[in-house]
Protein backbone atom coordinates (compact mmCIF):
# COMPACT_ATOMS: atom_id res chain seq x y z
CA UNK A 1 0.00 0.00 0.00
CA UNK A 2 1.31 3.42 -1.34
CA UNK A 3 1.86 5.79 1.56
CA UNK A 4 -0.48 9.39 1.25
CA UNK A 5 1.81 12.23 0.37
CA UNK A 6 0.37 15.64 1.62
CA UNK A 7 1.29 19.40 2.53
CA UNK A 8 2.35 20.82 6.27
CA UNK A 9 1.44 24.22 6.24
CA UNK A 10 2.98 26.57 9.17
CA UNK A 11 1.73 29.72 9.73
CA UNK A 12 3.90 30.68 11.95
CA UNK A 13 6.64 30.67 9.24
CA UNK A 14 4.62 32.19 6.13
CA UNK A 15 6.26 35.40 5.88
CA UNK A 16 3.55 36.67 3.18
CA UNK A 17 5.97 36.96 -0.07
CA UNK A 18 3.45 35.49 -2.45
CA UNK A 19 6.21 33.18 -3.97
CA UNK A 20 4.04 30.20 -3.89
CA UNK A 21 1.36 32.53 -5.59
CA UNK A 22 3.81 32.97 -8.77
CA UNK A 23 4.82 29.28 -8.79
CA UNK A 24 1.34 28.08 -9.22
CA UNK A 25 0.11 30.43 -11.76
CA UNK A 26 3.26 29.97 -13.94
CA UNK A 27 2.31 26.06 -13.33
CA UNK A 28 -1.25 26.29 -14.17
CA UNK A 29 -0.79 29.38 -17.00
CA UNK A 30 -2.78 31.77 -15.16
CA UNK A 31 -2.41 35.25 -15.22
CA UNK A 32 -0.37 36.42 -12.20
CA UNK A 33 -2.96 39.32 -9.87
CA UNK A 34 -2.81 40.64 -6.82
CA UNK A 35 -6.39 39.53 -5.98
CA UNK A 36 -5.78 36.93 -2.60
CA UNK A 37 -8.91 35.07 -3.17
CA UNK A 38 -9.05 31.32 -4.97
CA UNK A 39 -10.73 31.68 -8.22
CA UNK A 40 -11.29 30.01 -11.41
CA UNK A 41 -7.76 31.37 -12.05
CA UNK A 42 -5.89 31.16 -8.71
CA UNK A 43 -5.39 27.68 -6.93
CA UNK A 44 -3.29 28.58 -4.11
CA UNK A 45 -3.58 32.19 -2.63
CA UNK A 46 -2.08 33.84 0.79
CA UNK A 47 -4.59 35.63 3.05
CA UNK A 48 -3.63 37.92 6.23
CA UNK A 49 -5.50 37.84 9.03
CA UNK A 50 -3.99 40.51 11.76
CA UNK A 51 -0.07 39.39 11.84
CA UNK A 52 -0.60 36.26 10.34
CA UNK A 53 -0.47 34.93 6.83
CA UNK A 54 -2.33 31.96 5.74
CA UNK A 55 -1.92 30.25 2.41
CA UNK A 56 -5.03 28.29 1.37
CA UNK A 57 -5.30 25.39 -1.37
CA UNK A 58 -6.92 22.32 -1.56
CA UNK A 59 -7.32 20.43 1.43
CA UNK A 60 -7.07 16.89 -0.40
CA UNK A 61 -9.95 15.23 2.07
CA UNK A 62 -8.93 11.75 2.57
CA UNK A 63 -12.57 10.60 1.74
CA UNK A 64 -13.53 13.61 -0.17
CA UNK A 65 -16.98 15.00 -0.47
CA UNK A 66 -16.73 16.40 -3.92
CA UNK A 67 -16.22 13.42 -5.14
CA UNK A 68 -18.52 11.65 -3.33
CA UNK A 69 -21.22 13.72 -4.87
CA UNK A 70 -19.95 13.66 -8.34
CA UNK A 71 -22.57 11.83 -10.49
CA UNK A 72 -19.87 10.67 -13.40
CA UNK A 73 -16.41 10.77 -11.24
CA UNK A 74 -14.93 13.48 -12.67
CA UNK A 75 -13.04 14.13 -9.17
CA UNK A 76 -11.33 11.01 -7.35
CA UNK A 77 -9.01 10.59 -4.79
CA UNK A 78 -5.55 9.00 -5.85
CA UNK A 79 -3.46 6.20 -3.70
CA UNK A 80 -0.75 9.10 -3.59
CA UNK A 81 -2.69 11.38 -1.97
CA UNK A 82 -4.02 14.32 -4.48
CA UNK A 83 -7.37 14.57 -5.37
CA UNK A 84 -7.41 15.19 -9.26
CA UNK A 85 -10.10 16.69 -11.20
CA UNK A 86 -10.70 15.22 -14.93
CA UNK A 87 -11.89 17.43 -17.12
CA UNK A 88 -12.98 15.60 -20.13
CA UNK A 89 -15.61 13.95 -17.63
CA UNK A 90 -16.96 16.88 -15.92
CA UNK A 91 -20.79 17.43 -16.79
CA UNK A 92 -20.58 20.93 -15.38
CA UNK A 93 -23.29 20.13 -12.39
CA UNK A 94 -21.15 21.93 -9.74
CA UNK A 95 -22.26 19.69 -6.88
CA UNK A 96 -18.17 19.43 -5.81
CA UNK A 97 -19.00 23.15 -5.34
CA UNK A 98 -21.89 22.77 -3.38
CA UNK A 99 -20.38 20.31 -1.17
CA UNK A 100 -17.04 21.26 -0.64
CA UNK A 101 -16.53 22.45 3.25
CA UNK A 102 -13.90 24.36 2.25
CA UNK A 103 -15.35 25.61 -0.24
CA UNK A 104 -12.29 25.05 -2.79
CA UNK A 105 -13.97 23.96 -5.89
CA UNK A 106 -14.39 27.27 -8.44
CA UNK A 107 -16.21 27.09 -12.07
CA UNK A 108 -15.24 29.38 -14.40
CA UNK A 109 -17.82 31.19 -15.33
CA UNK A 110 -16.49 33.21 -18.32
CA UNK A 111 -15.37 30.66 -20.12
CA UNK A 112 -17.68 29.07 -23.48
CA UNK A 113 -17.01 25.83 -22.44
CA UNK A 114 -16.88 25.72 -18.51
CA UNK A 115 -14.43 23.60 -16.13
CA UNK A 116 -14.13 23.33 -12.56
CA UNK A 117 -10.95 24.33 -11.14
CA UNK A 118 -8.86 23.48 -8.27
CA UNK A 119 -5.55 22.98 -6.59
CA UNK A 120 -3.82 18.71 -7.37
CA UNK A 121 -1.05 19.47 -5.55
CA UNK A 122 0.84 19.36 -8.53
CA UNK A 123 0.10 15.71 -8.94
CA UNK A 124 1.80 15.55 -12.52
CA UNK A 125 4.86 17.18 -10.80
CA UNK A 126 5.09 14.30 -8.28
CA UNK A 127 4.89 11.54 -10.73
CA UNK A 128 7.77 13.11 -12.22
CA UNK A 129 9.72 12.90 -8.42
CA UNK A 130 8.88 16.50 -7.60
CA UNK A 131 7.66 18.81 -5.42
CA UNK A 132 4.00 20.78 -5.72
CA UNK A 133 5.28 24.31 -7.37
CA UNK A 134 4.42 25.88 -4.33
CA UNK A 135 6.23 24.30 -2.18
CA UNK A 136 9.34 24.65 -4.14
CA UNK A 137 8.89 28.21 -4.41
CA UNK A 138 8.53 29.17 -0.42
CA UNK A 139 11.83 30.39 1.11
CA UNK A 140 10.78 30.44 3.77
CA UNK A 141 10.06 26.47 4.15
CA UNK A 142 6.33 27.54 5.30
CA UNK A 143 5.64 24.55 3.52
CA UNK A 144 6.86 20.90 3.51
CA UNK A 145 5.79 18.25 1.41
CA UNK A 146 6.42 14.50 2.28
CA UNK A 147 4.68 11.87 3.20
CA UNK A 148 1.39 12.56 5.29
CA UNK A 149 2.05 10.65 8.29
CA UNK A 150 5.99 12.02 8.65
CA UNK A 151 4.27 15.25 8.49
CA UNK A 152 2.01 14.53 11.37
CA UNK A 153 4.80 13.51 13.46
CA UNK A 154 6.88 16.99 12.41
CA UNK A 155 4.19 18.52 13.12
CA UNK A 156 3.74 17.38 16.94
CA UNK A 157 7.29 17.73 17.46
CA UNK A 158 7.13 21.64 16.70
CA UNK A 159 4.02 21.86 19.06
CA UNK A 160 6.12 19.82 21.96
CA UNK A 161 9.19 21.91 21.40
CA UNK A 162 7.67 25.22 21.09
CA UNK A 163 4.26 24.53 23.17
CA UNK A 164 4.01 28.63 23.82
CA UNK A 165 4.23 29.24 20.48
CA UNK A 166 1.68 27.11 18.74
CA UNK A 167 -2.31 26.16 19.05
CA UNK A 168 -1.98 22.36 20.68
CA UNK A 169 -3.56 20.84 17.55
CA UNK A 170 -2.43 20.26 13.87
CA UNK A 171 -5.33 21.37 11.66
CA UNK A 172 -6.50 18.47 9.32
CA UNK A 173 -5.38 15.69 11.30
CA UNK A 174 -8.76 14.08 12.38
CA UNK A 175 -11.24 17.02 10.76
CA UNK A 176 -13.72 15.28 8.47
CA UNK A 177 -11.92 12.09 8.68
CA UNK A 178 -8.37 13.55 7.59
CA UNK A 179 -6.87 15.69 4.93
CA UNK A 180 -3.69 15.80 2.87
CA UNK A 181 -3.28 19.29 3.23
CA UNK A 182 -2.36 19.80 7.29
CA UNK A 183 -1.95 23.00 8.86
CA UNK A 184 0.11 24.54 12.18
CA UNK A 185 -0.86 28.07 13.40
CA UNK A 186 0.16 30.21 16.66
CA UNK A 187 -3.42 31.36 16.98
CA UNK A 188 -6.74 29.71 17.14
CA UNK A 189 -8.15 28.32 13.85
CA UNK A 190 -11.18 30.12 13.69
CA UNK A 191 -9.67 33.13 13.99
CA UNK A 192 -7.62 32.48 11.03
CA UNK A 193 -10.94 31.63 8.73
CA UNK A 194 -10.69 28.00 9.42
CA UNK A 195 -14.54 26.37 10.11
CA UNK A 196 -14.44 25.62 13.44
CA UNK A 197 -17.62 23.29 13.67
CA UNK A 198 -16.47 20.46 11.42
CA UNK A 199 -17.19 17.09 12.61
CA UNK A 200 -14.70 14.17 12.49
CA UNK A 201 -16.51 11.71 10.17
CA UNK A 202 -15.38 11.91 6.82
CA UNK A 203 -18.91 14.03 5.55
CA UNK A 204 -19.54 10.70 2.94
CA UNK A 205 -19.63 9.05 5.44
CA UNK A 206 -23.29 10.47 7.13
CA UNK A 207 -24.39 10.14 3.22
CA UNK A 208 -24.00 6.15 3.27
CA UNK A 209 -24.95 5.78 6.47
CA UNK A 210 -28.34 7.01 5.69
CA UNK A 211 -28.42 5.57 2.32
CA UNK A 212 -27.87 2.01 4.31
CA UNK A 213 -30.99 2.67 5.94
CA UNK A 214 -33.37 3.53 2.87
CA UNK A 215 -31.29 1.38 0.14
CA UNK A 216 -34.27 2.13 -2.58
CA UNK A 217 -33.89 5.93 -2.38
CA UNK A 218 -29.98 4.74 -3.05
CA UNK A 219 -31.03 3.39 -6.42
CA UNK A 220 -33.71 5.91 -7.12
CA UNK A 221 -30.85 8.51 -6.58
CA UNK A 222 -28.47 6.53 -8.55
CA UNK A 223 -30.77 5.87 -11.58
CA UNK A 224 -31.79 9.80 -11.42
CA UNK A 225 -28.06 10.90 -11.29
CA UNK A 226 -27.61 8.63 -14.51
CA UNK A 227 -30.42 9.95 -16.04
CA UNK A 228 -28.75 13.00 -16.03
CA UNK A 229 -25.76 11.96 -16.89
CA UNK A 230 -27.10 10.20 -19.78
CA UNK A 231 -29.89 13.50 -21.10
CA UNK A 232 -26.67 15.65 -20.78
CA UNK A 233 -24.54 13.37 -22.97
CA UNK A 234 -27.71 12.36 -25.26
CA UNK A 235 -27.89 16.23 -25.77
CA UNK A 236 -24.61 16.53 -27.36
CA UNK A 237 -25.21 14.14 -29.82
CA UNK A 238 -28.52 15.36 -30.98
CA UNK A 239 -26.83 19.22 -31.52
CA UNK A 240 -23.88 16.79 -33.09
CA UNK A 241 -26.40 15.49 -35.21
CA UNK A 242 -28.26 18.91 -36.14
CA UNK A 243 -25.16 20.09 -37.33
CA UNK A 244 -24.43 17.45 -39.21
CA UNK A 245 -27.78 17.34 -41.18
CA UNK A 246 -27.82 21.44 -41.43
CA UNK A 247 -24.31 21.33 -43.08
CA UNK A 248 -25.35 18.16 -45.73
CA UNK A 249 -28.85 20.07 -46.47
CA UNK A 250 -26.17 23.07 -47.23
CA UNK A 251 -24.07 21.25 -49.25
CA UNK A 252 -26.93 19.80 -51.49
CA UNK A 253 -28.28 22.91 -51.98
CA UNK A 254 -24.76 24.03 -53.27
CA UNK A 255 -24.82 21.13 -55.69
CA UNK A 256 -28.32 21.61 -57.10
CA UNK A 257 -27.28 25.51 -57.59
CA UNK A 258 -24.34 24.86 -59.63
CA UNK A 259 -26.16 22.05 -61.42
Amino acid sequence: MKKQSGILVDTTLCVGCMSCEEACADRWGFPKTDVHELTCEKNTVVQQYGDTYVPRLCMHCEDPTCASVCPVGALHKTAEGPVVYDADKCIGCRYCMQACPFQIPKYQWNKANPKVTKCDMCFDRQQEGKQPACVEACPAQARIFGCRDDLIEIARKRVGDNPGGYVHHVFGTTEIGGTSTMYLAGVDFPKLGFPSNLPKRALPQYTMDIMEKIPDYFVWGSTMMAGFWWLTNRKKKVAEYERDMKRDRSQDDTHENNQ
